[in-house]
This record gives structure tokens, C-alpha cells and sequence, in this order.
């Protein structure tokens, strides 16, 4: 059985950034060139085919082809549902200390669309356009090198 993932609130994730913590942003490439966590890597969770998302198959080879598997690593989407599940395929697969952003990107929601704990952006925390060298495409690149 695998140990509970702690989760965190959009503060407690910044305090670990400060601790020196990894972001590493499941979003897709879209959602991710739309504004992101100042310094995040982005390896989407979620890929889109034939017109709807499924898991990707090379999220587990590019995380760890960036991420050492002792590196300290907050995971964050866009209201919380794919960072725990990449969350916990990424301890599956021999990471020690990932960490999941409760409310995402955007924040968690209710059943119906209300925001019910704000994430990342509402909480005014840094974010950025774009990070150089930290984009999937730049990160898939150094995974087939």
C-alpha cells in the first residue's frame, strides 16, 4: 500500500520553493505557456490524442531524465486532479520526497465550478510567461538526448 501524498496549500508550496523545492507543473504545454509558477519545469501529465487527453506515455522517462529521484518536488496542475495522480505514479516509480499542490494553478473546485481553495495565482504568488530551457518541448528534448 503506498503512503498518503502531502498535500499543500498555494503558501505552504511557495514556503517549500523557498526550502528548495522543485515546481514541476503537469499542465499541458498550453495551459503551462498561459503563465505558470516563476521557475517551474513542465512535464504534462495529460497529453492530448485524437482530440481528448489521455496520461502521457513519456511523463514518468522526461521527469525522470530532469529530476534526480532524491529531489524535493512539488507537483502542481490546474485545480489539483492531475498533480496527485502524477504525484503518486511519479513515488510508484521510485521518486523519495514529491509533495502535491492542493489547490493547483487556478484552484480547487466544488462540484459546481466555485472555487473552494485558492491556488497559485489567486494567492499572488510569482509567476512568469515563460522560463527558458523549462518548457516540455526543451525538457523532452534533453530526455532523448
Amino acid at each position: 500500500m503506498s503512503a498518503a501524498i502531502v498535500r499543500v496549500s498555494a503558501p505552504e508550496g511557495a514556503e517549500l520553493l523557498a526550502q528548495g523545492y522543485v515546481y514541476l507543473d503537469v499542465r499541458t504545454e498550453e495551459e503551462y505557456a498561459g503563465g505558470h509558477p516563476a521557475g517551474a519545469l513542465n512535464v504534462p501529465f495529460m497529453a492530448s490524442a485524437s482530440g481528448r487527453l489521455v496520461q502521457n506515455p513519456d511523463f514518468l522517462a522526461v521527469a525522470r531524465a530532469v529530476l534526480p529521484a532524491a529531489e524535493r518536488v512539488l507537483v502542481g496542475c490546474a485545480a489539483g486532479g492531475r498533480s496527485i495522480k502524477a504525484a503518486q505514479a511519479m513515488l510508484d516509480a521510485g521518486f523519495t520526497c514529491v509533495v502535491d499542490l492542493r489547490p493547483g494553478y487556478g484552484g480547487a473546485r466544488n462540484a459546481f465550478g466555485q472555487i473552494v481553495e485558492p491556488g497559485w495565482l489567486a494567492a499572488g504568488l510569482p509567476t512568469e510567461l515563460v522560463t527558458a530551457g523549462k518548457s516540455y518541448a526543451e525538457l523532452a528534448r534533453l530526455a532523448k538526448a
